[in-house]
């Protein structure tokens, strides 16, 4: 789009034109539900449909030489050395999620662009598998990476590719701006945003389902620091906001609550086909199982019930957990369903994240 500020001429970070830049997410229109949802049911899916589930590798490419892209969008050594060091700094939290740097582009969910004029944003969450395109990217770094603003830029747009909304849009931050005054900053330099993308990343609060926690954390790395002037209420941040750098331990509690690593999990069941396998979930948790086919042939795997899940099909393999199948069928009368032939002997692992079920309502998964 010529209007996206993404793809304008700006300023390096903190340089004398104007001050920081910032982190400037795609705008990415929420999803539309049929009225017959229950509002309780939106919720939950909003709450959920941008989270992984649990066990998934995240595979990630760096855009550099020899790729078949904009050069412009090629990394620098140092750069795609800090990225893979925030990469790293995510997963030593022992977190249910793992990551892993492919060589080629189209084996990537997260294709990661260095475009010095095209400021610095992922998408969230799941919302990187809607880009198909293995020559676009999902996530984009627009200054240099090997400052100590460049490491927590880093962290903070993993953070985003992970389910992590800006912190400073969370509702329970009670955050009243002088709109008129962040209109005038970040139109101007080093941002050039217009009032749409303005909104989108500054202004407009975010659901309640969406954010971490129930209060508000402003260390986060997901956070922006602000000047003076910017921030009505608080009174404490009339004169400006700075997080203190790095992880805060809210950033720690949350990424481990909602991807729980192995040591807070039992070990996976194992799948019998033919055989139903009752789901004891609270909304947001995930049940994971494995499966070793007995022949090879096609086999289905099938929730039933009146609930909303995703469902993932991971082959496990020595570079870790691949994705090869995924059904959501969040906010339908359906249930998640894969058809796929299965190879004999292989181990494969099934993940489900429930987003939501009624009180009274039993939810099972069955292989046949």
């Amino acid at each position: 789009m010529a209007d996206d500020p993404r793809n304008q001429e700006v300023a390096a970070v903190g340089d004398d034109a104007g001050g920081l830049r910032y982190c400037c997410q795609p705008i990415v229109e929420p999803r539309q539900f049929d009225p017959a949802v229950a509002p309780e049911r939106v919720r939950a899916i909003v709450a959920g449909g941008k989270k992984w589930v649990n066990g998934t590798q995240l595979s990630y490419h760096c855009f550099q030489a020899g790729d078949d892209v904009v050069d412009g969008w090629k990394g620098k050594a140092s750069d795609i050395e800090a990225v893979r060091q925030a990469f790293a700094a995510w997963f030593g939290l022992g977190i249910g999620i793992s990551f892993r740097e492919v060589a080629q582009p189209a084996d990537a969910s997260l294709r990661i662009g260095f475009d010095q004029a095209g400021g610095s944003w992922s998408y969230v969450g799941r919302d990187n598998l809607t880009i198909r395109d293995p020559r676009q990217r999902t996530m984009n770094f627009g200054w240099p990476l090997d400052t100590p603003y460049g490491r927590d830029t880093a962290m903070h747009e993993i953070g985003h590719a992970l389910g992590l909304e800006h912190e400073h849009q969370n509702p329970f931050a009670g955050i009243t701006w002088d709109t008129d005054a962040v209109q005038r900053y970040f139109r101007g330099p080093p941002n050039k945003w217009d009032d749409r993308y303005i909104d989108f990343n500054i202004l407009r609060k975010i659901s309640p389902a969406e954010v971490k926690g129930s209060s508000w954390d402003p260390d986060s790395v997901m956070e922006y620091a602000f000047g003076a002037g910017l921030i009505i209420e608080p009174a404490a941040y009339r004169a400006g906001l700075q997080p203190k750098g790095g992880l805060s331990a809210a950033d720690r509690d949350w990424i481990r609550q909602t991807y729980p690593g192995s040591a807070a999990q039992p070990a996976a069941p194992t799948l019998t086909a033919g055989v139903a396998q009752n789901l004891t979930l609270g909304s947001g948790e995930t049940r994971v199982f494995d499966f070793r086919p007995p022949a090879t042939r096609s086999y289905r795997l099938q929730t039933s019930g009146s609930s909303d899940t995703v469902m993932v099909l991971f082959e496990v393999t020595p570079a870790g957990n691949v994705q090869i199948a995924a059904d959501d069928d969040s906010g339908t009368d359906a249930n998640a369903r894969i058809d796929r032939v299965l190879q004999a002997g292989r181990l494969y692992r099934v993940g489900i994240r429930l987003y939501y079920a009624a009180a009274s309502a039993q939810t099972s998964l069955m292989i046949s």
